[in-house]
């Protein structure tokens, strides 16, 4: 195992471990805001290996995929959480109360999107995200909670770019050609 791959490994398992007790209930919310900052900074410097150092090669190719994997599910729940945290604190709103099962929702969304990607079927996220709209239509719709629908995109959105920054890990940089 060479340097730069410990790095990648060690980077990953570290931001599963901080994503992992984000998920704690029994945290203030800073502490929650501050584990998500360093999963995410953890994703960084994964992406950022794998970006200018290529496709992961060797021994641990298997670990990496299953580490960003876990990471892209575990993850962007906890800096969803964050963003809406930064969001309520800027605009004063309310936007981080979320439907109703939105964290089950979205570590699934995460994991099909993964998956798509790694398939080499980037048109299945149209499919994730479209089953997803579907099914909170009726909640958007009925309007009794306005925040709803805003909370809705942001949360949909920073969960696609985690996704995706994992996905992109789990290929080693395949699908952007690098």
């Amino acid at each position: 195992m060479t340097a730069l791959q410990f790095l990648l490994l060690g980077a990953l398992s570290a931001g599963c471990l901080a994503a992992t007790l984000a998920w704690s209930r029994h945290l203030p919310k800073a502490p929650q805001v501050a584990l998500a900052g360093f999963a995410t900074a953890a994703l960084a410097v994964s992406v950022l290996d794998v970006h200018f150092s290529g496709r992961t090669r060797g021994d641990v190719q298997e670990w990496v995929a299953v580490a960003a994997t876990l990471l892209a599910v575990v993850g962007g729940g906890p800096v969803t959480v964050a963003v809406f945290t930064i969001v309520d604190r800027v605009d004063g709103g309310t936007v981080g109360e979320g439907l109703r099962g939105g964290t089950w929702i979205g570590a699934l969304e995460r994991l099909a999107i993964v998956g798509t990607l790694v398939a080499g079927w980037p048109e299945g996220m149209a499919v994730v995200l479209a089953i997803k709209a579907l099914g909170r239509y009726p909640q958007l719709r009925h309007g009794d909670r306005p925040a709803a629908a805003e909370g809705f995109i942001i949360g949909t959105l920073v969960s696609i770019l985690w996704a995706v920054a994992c996905a992109y890990v789990v290929t080693g940089g395949i699908a952007s050609g690098s």
